[in-house]
């Protein structure tokens, strides 16, 4: 019989880590070429059974399956019905109905060739990514294969500090403790902390540490480009068993109803805001102003977001963040020494305009 029609929905495996967790990185690769693998022998044995194709790639029953189920969302791009691969079971037997192409060679147009040069460039810039060689080689490979179709002037760097990020990698593969000098924006100060190493991330194009804190006694994630100092010690690196991973799947910050909410009455000028942050409720309001409501961490970063806005921007609620608004752009107008600006200030929660 066939399989299905609803295809069962992708994994999603969330960050990957480096150093102690290389034999994840590991299995996936060996998972990648097996898949690689399978469809082309699976093709030349029509009506296999799963135990003897299992036997002979090595593996149990049961991951043969999965990986079965990994081919129905890999395909052409489109991915669509008549896009992706699709395969048809007979009790204990399957055989490969539509292979998508994987048995043509691979030609690229230049837009294609350019889109993966670029791609493979990023990743060999990409914090967490061990075999960088594996990539430098395939991305030689495509470059040599393509010839003046990638000759195009394009140089890929991610916005992080690699000397930094690179000296904290290193910490996580001789597994040391670290003290550190971190800015937490949400509190604007600095603070020192020992922390222990799990893993460096990648998430939203930012680096991020992810590591014990013995001062929260907790796990926390650290970002790079916010780490003034580093220190490796002497001390090897101990997480305890209580230490469990973030999930990332869906970002770094996950707003929960224990938060704080802000409504904030915005202009065309901040609509990105919607599209950077996850809001609770976006309503059109008068002209082009639209009323936003978001959860914060806490009222100190709110108000620091809020004046950065500019004067486009009102706090609707709480009432609370609209003083503490209100009372810093008065404060700064006085530090300019302007009364007039001082007099004229706007209502609570706007930031007045000079």
């Amino acid at each position: 019989m066939t399989r299905p029609a609803s295809r069962p929905a992708a994994r999603s495996t969330g960050a990957r880590p480096v150093g102690a967790r290389a034999a994840g990185n590991r299995a996936s690769a060996d998972r990648l070429a097996r898949l690689l693998n399978l469809v082309p022998y699976l093709l030349a044995r029509p009506g296999i059974e799963i135990a003897e194709a299992a036997g002979d790639l090595g593996i149990t029953g049961r991951q043969l399956r999965e990986d079965l189920e990994l081919l129905w969302v890999c395909g052409l791009p489109g991915y669509g019905p008549g896009d992706l691969i699709d395969m048809a079971f007979d009790g204990d037997r399957v055989t490969i109905t539509y292979d998508a192409g994987i048995d043509r060679p691979l030609r690229l147009t230049p837009d294609e060739a350019l889109a993966l040069v670029v791609a493979l460039r990023m990743l060999a810039e990409t914090p967490g990514v061990t075999n960088r060689e594996a990539v430098e080689r395939a991305l030689a490979k495509i470059e040599d294969a393509a010839g003046d179709l990638v000759s195009a002037p394009v140089e890929v760097r991610i916005p992080v500090d690699s000397r930094r990020v690179e000296e904290l990698r290193a910490a996580v593969e001789r597994g040391r403790a670290l003290r550190i000098t971190y800015y937490t924006a949400a509190r604007d100060e600095s603070t020192e902390r020992v922390i222990d190493p799990l893993r460096m991330l990648m998430v939203g194009g930012r680096a991020y540490m992810e590591a014990w804190c013995r001062r929260a006694e907790a796990v926390r994630l650290f970002r790079v480009d916010r780490i003034d100092a580093v220190t490796e010690l002497d001390e090897p690196a101990v997480v305890p068993p209580q230490a469990r991973p973030h999930d990332l799947t869906e970002g770094v910050f996950r707003p929960s109803p224990g938060l704080p909410l802000i409504t904030l009455r915005i202009g065309r000028g901040e609509r990105w805001i919607t599209e950077y942050y996850p809001c609770e409720r976006v309503e059109a309001g008068d002209g082009d102003q639209w009323l936003v409501s978001l959860r914060v961490t806490d009222l100190g970063w709110a108000r620091r977001f809020v004046l950065g806005l500019g004067p486009g921007v009102t706090v609707v609620a709480p009432a609370e963040l609209a003083e503490q608004v209100r009372a810093q752009a008065v404060a700064a107008l006085e530090a300019y020494a302007t009364p007039d600006a001082v007099r004229s200030a706007a209502p609570a929660g706007s930031v007045p305009s000079r």
